[in-house]
């Protein structure tokens, strides 16, 4: 049965993937995108695929955009797919660049949720939302912590949106990816280097050498879309996605010896 589906974060990424693969398969979708050019540009990529989908503004930080796409659209699904990355030494990182992904990361993803939520509920529709969020919900990776925090508060918010609506048959579930090329963890080493500066910064410019050897080594984004995909259409999905099974594996090696590391 088609779905209508909309996602956050659609402009790039496994948003972009995600929403035309779902388009292909017959789903109706709702891919949306920050700002008006991406929106344009989208569009454009659209036709010229052959794709048929809908494609709308959604700044997830803007009240006035929130509004519009609670009232516009009814939805089965929602991906909440939308992010950034703020990187650096979270000893020295400036609290409002901090805030700022808080507010796209957390409370955007959140208020957009909540107000589909209310509409499921009114409705008495069954409903599901899926929050992408990292494998730094699971754990922290040095000199990216205030990105893995936000990453945790969204993993802690969706875990208590699937106890307290569960009563109403509201399904929730989270995907977690590992290090994919595309383009975002890219930005995020990027974004350390429009506030650090070796001469006035205590944290060493070696701190940032394995940087380069990790983005290196990034995977094929394809894939994670279609654990995405995945997740969105199976109603009896894991409520936690993390992929591929490496990183899973990875993280829950830390997460056991989390139990006897020392201060």
């Amino acid at each position: 049965m088609s779905k209508t589906i909309l996602i956050t974060g659609a402009a790039s990424g496994f948003g972009k993937i995600a929403a035309f693969d779902l388009a292909k398969k017959g789903h109706k979708v709702i891919a949306t995108t920050q700002v008006y050019p991406q929106m344009s540009d989208l569009i454009r990529e659209a036709k010229e695929l052959g794709i048929e989908l809908i494609v709308d503004k959604l700044d997830v930080t803007n009240p006035r955009d929130l509004a519009y796409i609670h009232q516009k659209y009814d939805i089965d699904i929602l991906v909440s797919n939308a992010g950034i990355m703020e990187g650096g030494p979270i000893a020295e990182q400036p609290v409002d660049l901090i805030r700022s992904m808080f507010d796209v990361n957390v409370f955007g993803g959140l208020e957009l949720a909540q107000g589909f939520i209310k509409k499921f509920i009114d409705q008495k529709k069954p409903g599901k939302i899926v929050f992408t969020t990292s494998m730094g919900e699971l754990w922290t990776v040095p000199y990216v912590a205030a990105y893995c925090a936000s990453k945790h508060a969204m993993g802690s918010i969706a875990e208590g949106l699937k106890t307290e609506l569960a009563p109403f048959n509201i399904k929730i579930a989270t995907c977690n990816p590992g290090i994919f090329g595309t383009g975002f963890n890219d930005r995020g080493v990027d974004s350390i280097f429009r506030w650090y500066n070796p001469e006035n910064n205590f944290t060493p410019l070696s701190a940032f050498d394995g940087a380069s050897e990790s983005l290196a080594h990034q995977l094929d984004p394809q894939s994670m879309a279609d654990c995405i995909v995945d997740v969105v259409l199976d109603d009896n999905s894991n409520f936690r996605n993390v992929h591929p099974k490496e990183t899973e594996d990875f993280v829950k090696q830390l997460q056991a010896e989390a139990w006897t590391a020392k201060s």
